[in-house]
C-alpha cells in the first residue's frame, strides 16, 4: 500500500473517530452550500425558494446552526425531502443484542425503564 492510500484511509478513519455534533453540523452545512452553489443559487434566492430568512441560511453555512424546521425547508427546496424524511426510518444496531431488543420492541409506542 502506498503512502497516499494510507493517508486517505487514515483521514477517513479520523473523521469517524472524531465525530461530534459540531463537526457533523458543519459538514452538513458545507454539503448544503456545495449543493446550493452547484445549482447556481445565491443565499437570497435559496432563502426565497425555501421561505427561510437569508440570515438563517448565512448562519447555517457559516456556523452550522439552524432550526430543524428551517433545515427541512432548505432540504425540500433543494429536492432532498425523501432523504430528510428517512433519517431515522431504518433501525441502527451494532450488536446482535441490540438487534434482538429492536425486534422485541418493534411496534411499541413507549419505552420503559429497565
Amino acid at each position: 500500500m502506498n503512502t497516499n492510500n494510507t493517508d486517505n484511509i487514515l483521514s477517513v478513519l479520523e473523521n469517524f473517530l472524531h465525530d461530534n455534533a459540531d463537526t457533523i453540523s458543519m459538514q452538513i452545512a458545507a454539503d448544503f452550500r456545495h449543493r446550493r452553489v452547484e445549482k447556481g443559487l445565491t443565499r437570497e434566492q435559496m432563502a426565497e425558494q425555501a421561505s427561510v430568512a437569508v440570515s438563517n441560511v448565512a448562519r447555517f453555512e457559516q456556523k452550522g446552526l439552524i432550526s430543524l424546521k428551517n433545515l427541512i425547508m432548505l432540504a425540500m427546496a433543494l429536492g432532498y425531502a425523501a432523504e430528510i424524511k428517512s433519517v431515522f426510518a431504518t433501525p441502527k444496531y451494532s450488536t446482535m443484542e441490540e438487534l434482538t431488543q429492536i425486534r422485541h420492541n418493534s411496534g411499541k409506542t413507549k419505552a420503559y425503564r429497565k
